[in-house]
Formats: C-alpha cells, sequence, structure tokens
C-alpha cells in the first residue's frame, strides 16, 4: 500500500511568519512534492492571511516531525488528508 499526504495550512498573518515557513519548508523540501500557496488581493492591499497546501511525499514519521515543527509557528493552523491506495 501507498499513502499521501495532503497538509493545508492558514497563516493568519503571513507578514509576519513567513520567514519562519519558509526556512522550515526549505529544510523540509525533499518532502514536498506540489505546492501552492494563495491569499486576498486587491488592488489596494494584500490580506494578511494566506494558505498553503501542499502535497507531501515521505513517510508517517517524517510527516509528524514536519508538522509539529510547523506547529510551533505561532498563527499557523493545520489540516491533513490522507489517501491510502
Amino acid at each position: 500500500m501507498k499513502e499521501t499526504r495532503i497538509l493545508g495550512l492558514l497563516i493568519r498573518d503571513r507578514i509576519k511568519e513567513a520567514g519562519r515557513l519558509q526556512v522550515l519548508m526549505t529544510k523540509n523540501s525533499h518532502l514536498i512534492k506540489t505546492r501552492l500557496g494563495f491569499h486576498e488581493l486587491n488592488e489596494n492591499t494584500c490580506s494578511r492571511a494566506g494558505v498553503i497546501i501542499l502535497h507531501l511525499t515521505g513517510n508517517e514519521k517524517e510527516w509528524k516531525a514536519f508538522e509539529q515543527e510547523l506547529s510551533e509557528v505561532g498563527g499557523v493552523e493545520i489540516q491533513n488528508m490522507s489517501f491510502v491506495y
């Protein structure tokens, strides 16, 4: 059996936390197959909140360690999905 993990990250203050999140994602880049990030934008301003969706490779132990590191960043909410096939 194979398992695929998808992480959804809600960053409540992306301007404040972007640097720390980038360091963690670079450190764990070997786990990230796909990364999609977005935030609200209009002609006058960018939203301080943002969402990142990560498609991960690796194993349960590596995913748990990565999620633990992410959870230590203030203002980040994590949701995950696993698909076993």
